[in-house]
């Protein structure tokens, strides 16, 4: 049993309500006389897809002009070994986060095993580039209040494609809010308030595109509605976290083999 869902699912569901309001207000039903298009339009959640389809776009144009030539410069220029040194270096700076979601949802082991992790790879690991305290036997697993969230009962909303944040429906977008607060990294200053985050996103975001290249561009390529098929598979990664099956490496995309990402309709399979 959670046992601080109280405080949590009243202040969720307020903020989850009022987001979900200034979304739907722009929202234009079907007829209702077309039980069809109904049908669709109630399982697709997504009120506002016209304007979620043109951040959609316009993230891509920025996509295609700024973050895919900096993936690929940086992953032209960094060997392999020391792409997985930034990436374990982004992880240790996230454990804060995690540990906070995982007291939060009850999860003592899960817990136990992120301040593991972090005291270890902070120490032995030299500030997180390494990750001994994987082969010691405590994997590394993902947390966000998005998630702990979902775990309290809060609805996604209706889903929401934001300009350089990508999908944030309205759950997950006041979870990214209260994280912010969690991290400690949000209070430091270095040359101005907003060095500090902006780089380290900046930096996440470039290691990510890097990380999932062949990823997202398979995706691109195979889908009919690529924008469908980044709801359908960021739906998927949410569900996935939220009913505890998290995925082994958070920092790349599932396997999209069986992923039925053109029809986000139909009720998804996990991914694995």
């Amino acid at each position: 049993m959670l046992r601080h869902g109280a405080w949590i699912k009243g202040l969720s569901n307020s903020t989850v309500a009022v987001l979900a309001l200034l979304t739907a207000a722009c929202a234009t039903r079907p007829d209702p006389t077309n039980v069809a298009a109904v049908h669709s339009y109630e399982e697709a959640n997504d009120p506002i897809e016209p304007l979620n389809r043109y951040f959609f776009e316009l993230n891509n144009f920025l996509d295609m002009m700024v973050l895919k030539p900096l993936a690929t410069w940086y992953a032209g220029v960094l060997p392999e070994f020391a792409q997985t040194g930034v990436r374990n270096f982004l992880n240790n700076l996230k454990s804060p986060v995690v540990l906070a979601n995982d007291m939060l949802q009850d999860d003592w082991d899960g817990a136990g095993t992120t301040l593991t992790r972090f005291g270890a790879n902070t120490t032995a690991g030299v500030l997180g580039f390494g990750d001994p305290a994987t082969g010691w036997g405590y994997p590394r697993h993902d947390n966000d209040f998005g998630i702990t969230l979902g775990k309290y009962g809060v609805s996604e909303g209706p889903y929401l494609f934001l300009p350089v944040l990508g999908p944030k429906p309205p759950r997950d977008l006041a979870g990214t809010g209260v994280d912010l607060a969690f991290d400690p990294l949000t209070y430091i200053y270095w040359n101005g308030p907003y060095t500090v985050p902006v780089t380290r996103q900046v930096l996440t975001a470039v290691s990510y595109r890097a990380t999932n290249a062949a990823t997202i561009d398979s995706i691109e390529a195979t889908s009919v509605d690529y924008y469908a098929s980044v709801r359908s598979l960021y739906r998927q990664n949410r569900r996935s976290a939220v009913e505890g099956d998290k995925p082994a490496d958070v920092n790349t995309l599932p396997d999209i083999d069986n992923l039925d990402l053109d029809t986000p309709e139909q009720t998804p399979a996990a991914p694995h």
